[in-house]
Formats: structure tokens, sequence, C-alpha cells
């Protein structure tokens, strides 16, 4: 295992069949103050939309939810998706988290909807804003970051002067090339979307300009972890997730699905191609599987940091899934 690798969490918040939000919400907090005292770095939540199993789609507001339940591990938006908001309200809602939680705020930006068409036309009401104006949109929001200027006519209150964080978030070529110009830290979406992982790092920091907010390239990967007490128990909780995995890119979303034994052995060729894809950066195991994977994962990527998600029926064999993976880093666990 690399020395000390810093691990952050991010959760879905998934609503689980036989559940429902308030649940799920519950569940949050409960997995933050566990990752807390675990010495996990920091608790990002994800903006999703319209999907019957993810309960984080008002992110800002699960966010200060959970800061306010926790006292020391950073928390923040992994990510919000900038396209479906104007970049003024953004800084208003993360200059009013930091104002609440100074030094424990993060903002994670991406490109991508969230949702469909018809959930992103709802949110809002036309599709007519251009997706390359992105860049332009962070740049503005970073703008709503800085001191007030002399004569500036918009400013965000709370917002103006607060040391809010900025990442830029992708799972392609886009937001790594984005986030080198603009001279901020990069997490890629690996977990789900691993394609050009390896490209993507590679363009980063070849192409990273220093910049007030960044010294040198810093690499967030997302990974899929599913620990338990043995290879087989683990097998059996991915199996939610994988179910998950299947159903989306089936077209039909569903509730976080109970564990199948023998799941990945029933799926038509089709289906196992979609799993073979989007879960290749995935880590299930018992405690020895578990620290090989994250060793070797941290070992081909040279990652500074590994954000680790783990869609987990069972609400206690989540907690356990991340007390093994913890253990498995070398981290220790904080005292009260």
């Amino acid at each position: 295992m690399p020395a000390s690798p810093s691990l952050s969490v991010l959760d879905l918040s998934p609503i689980a069949e036989g559940s429902d939000a308030g649940q799920s919400l519950r569940n949050t907090l409960d997995l933050a103050r566990h990752c807390e005292r675990l010495g996990f770095r920091r608790y990002w939540l994800a903006e999703h939309h319209s999907m019957p199993g993810i309960a984080s789609a008002a992110t800002a507001v699960v966010i200060g939810h959970v800061a306010a339940g926790t006292s020391t591990i950073r928390v923040g938006a992994g990510g919000i998706m900038l396209p479906n908001h104007a970049p003024l309200v953004i800084a208003e809602q993360f200059g009013t988290l930091e104002s609440l939680f100074p030094g424990r705020i993060d903002l994670g930006l991406g490109r991508a909807p969230g949702s469909d068409q018809a959930t992103a036309r709802a949110l809002r009401r036309n599709l007519d804003s251009d997706p390359d104006q992105f860049p332009q949109d962070v740049q503005e929001l970073m703008h709503y970051f800085d001191p007030v200027q002399a004569g500036q006519a918009v400013r965000a209150v709370p917002g103006a002067g607060l040391q809010v964080p900025i990442w830029i978030l992708g799972s392609s070529l886009f937001g790594a090339q984005l986030a080198a110009e603009l001279g901020l830290p990069y997490a890629f979406a690996s977990h789900f979307a691993p394609a050009q992982m390896m490209q993507a790092i590679a363009l980063y920091r070849a192409r990273f300009r220093p910049s007030r907010h960044l010294q040198k390239p810093y690499v967030m990967l997302g990974l899929s972890v599913f620990a338990a007490d043995s290879d087989e128990q683990a097998r059996f909780i991915a199996s939610s997730a994988q179910q998950a995995f299947v159903n989306l890119r089936s077209g039909h979303p569903t509730l976080l699905q109970p564990p199948v034994a023998g799941y990945v052995e029933s799926l038509l060729p089709h289906q196992l191609a979609i799993l073979e894809h989007t879960m290749s950066c995935s880590v299930i195991g018992g405690p020895d599987t578990v620290q090989r994977g994250i060793a070797a994962f941290l070992e081909s990527t040279g990652a500074d940091e590994l954000m680790i998600t783990s869609q987990i029926f069972s609400h206690g064999a989540r907690l356990h899934s991340y007390a093994l993976t913890a253990a498995a880093a070398g981290m220790r666990e904080l005292q009260a």
C-alpha cells in the first residue's frame, strides 16, 4: 500500500427498496459521523434528479444537514451540475454553507445534467443554454467568491471574499483540460465511467498551470469498494449496486434492490458487458482483497486521493464496509 493514501466518501443517499428518502437522509448523516470517526477526509454528496433510488437531489440542503451533524470532516458536492443553475445561485448557496461551517465546505462542479433530457428541461425550463458555456460559467462562479470590486453591480451575499475550494469533476477529457487550464483540483468519475481515466489523468498533469488556488496537479479518483468479512460476503452485498447499474443502463432506474446471491452469473452477455464497463474500477472482497485492490489502484494511477463509494442495501453492512476499507488503507479511528 502506498504511504498514507487520502480517502474520502461519495454518498448518493441511496433509497433502498422498502425504505424512503427520510430514512436515507438519516442514514447519510449516520454514515458521515461514522466516517468522520474513521478518519476519512471528505464527505461529498452528488446531484441527481428524478432518480427513484437517490435522495441527494437538493444537494446543498443535504450538505447543510451533514455539516451540521458533524464537526471536523469536510463536506461538499461531488458534484453540483452547473448547467442546471445560475452561477450566482450556487455562489450564494455555498457562500451560506461556508459562512455556517467555515473551512469545511468543498464545491465540485460538473457539466452533465445529472438527469435525462426531460428532467433537464423541467429543471431549466428550456435547453437553450450551450453546454460549451460551462468554462465561462465556472469562471463567473469563481468570480463571485473574489473580494468585491469597486463598482461591481452583482455580488454574492454570502459568498464574496470567502474561500470555498472549487473542484472540476468529469468523466472525459473536457474536464481534465479545463481543470488544468484553471489550475484547479480534478476529480474523475472512474467509479462509473472509467473508459478515459488514464488518458484524462495524463492530460491534466501534462497541461496543469499553477494558480493562486493550487500550485501542482491534484487528482482524486472515484473507486467503488464493497468490503465484508469474506470475499463471498462482499460479492453478495455488491450485487445491489450491480443491479442498480444494469437497471439504469437499461433505462429502468429503481430503488436500491436487496442483494442477490449469484447475481453476476445470472446475467445475459449484454448485461455483463454493462457491468464490466461501468464497474471496472471496483474492489470487492474481504480485508486482504480490499487492501491489495486499493494498493494496486493507487499504484497504477498515482492518485492523490480516492473517493470511495459503496452502494450497499443494508445500512449496517455499509457502515462495516467503510470501517474495513479504512482499516485496509491503514487509517486509524479518531478518538472522541
